[in-house]
């Protein structure tokens, strides 16, 4: 058995921890634990002995939000884990943008105008909004989170880095999950491969995606979407739900 399928099978670690832990163990991803040398075997049985050693009081948060910079692939996680893990709720977001091609009302965003969205606001409806890329305007309804969370479900928010703050000051109990790609130039090549933006559009989004990787430390959580089931997978473990 290779080493990184031995550290996968250890509960809560999940791809990020996983190569984590071999870069501080200092061993290469194509180690067999028959191959490793002693002193790695040593730094290994170390490492899960100071792992088996830590408190576990803390408890799973029900309610995660997960945000990240443009094009990382949120709502290509979120929908996984919709399709995947039906204990989870996925919060759906009220936005002013238009719908992109394939984008279903009341499925992937409630697409409304600005009077509407002026009108959810002042009303008290919404536990967060944002306006994004200094363009459209994002938010999201309070009452399904609150009926959800009050049933005993768990519940994932996919929203951007400002509504992540408001969550948090609203909703302390929430973990916040920041999703990060593997590299910048492959944040930048799934940018590139939408195209679903102009070039003015993309440049904004760009800047954006500057800021909010430099506030990844903010966050309670970092999972890196290598793999979309395997980030999926890492994001829902964090709650304790079962797949399908």
């Amino acid at each position: 058995m290779r080493v990184t399928e031995f550290l996968m099978s250890v509960p809560a670690i999940g791809v990020s921890k996983m190569h984590e832990a071999m870069h501080a163990l200092e061993i290469a991803t194509a180690k067999r634990l028959g191959g490793l040398g002693r002193l790695q075997r040593e730094r290994l049985e170390q490492f899960l002995h100071d792992r088996a050693a830590r408190p576990t009081t803390r408890k799973r948060s029900r309610l995660v939000v997960l945000a990240g910079p443009t094009a990382v692939g949120k709502g290509t996680v979120a929908g996984y884990i919709r399709d995947n893990y039906p204990d989870v709720l996925l919060s759906v977001s009220a936005t002013t943008r238009a719908p992109r091609p394939g984008e279903v009302d009341g499925v992937n965003y409630y697409f409304v105008d600005d009077t509407e969205f002026d009108r959810l606001i002042a009303d008290g409806e919404l536990l967060e909004w944002a306006r994004v890329h200094n363009a459209h305007r994002y938010g999201t309804p309070k009452a399904p989170i609150e009926k959800a969370l009050a049933a005993g479900r768990s519940v994932l928010l996919e929203i951007d880095l400002q509504g992540a703050r408001q969550v948090r000051a609203a909703m302390p109990q929430a973990k916040l999950v920041f999703l990060a790609p593997p590299s910048w130039e492959e944040l930048l090549r799934r940018q590139a491969g939408r195209g679903t933006e102009d070039a003015d559009e993309r440049e904004r989004r760009l800047a954006t995606a500057r800021d909010e990787m430099a506030a990844k430390d903010e966050f309670d959580e970092l999972v890196v979407n290598r793999d979309v089931s395997d980030a999926a997978r890492e994001v829902v473990d964090l709650m304790q739900i079962s797949p399908r």
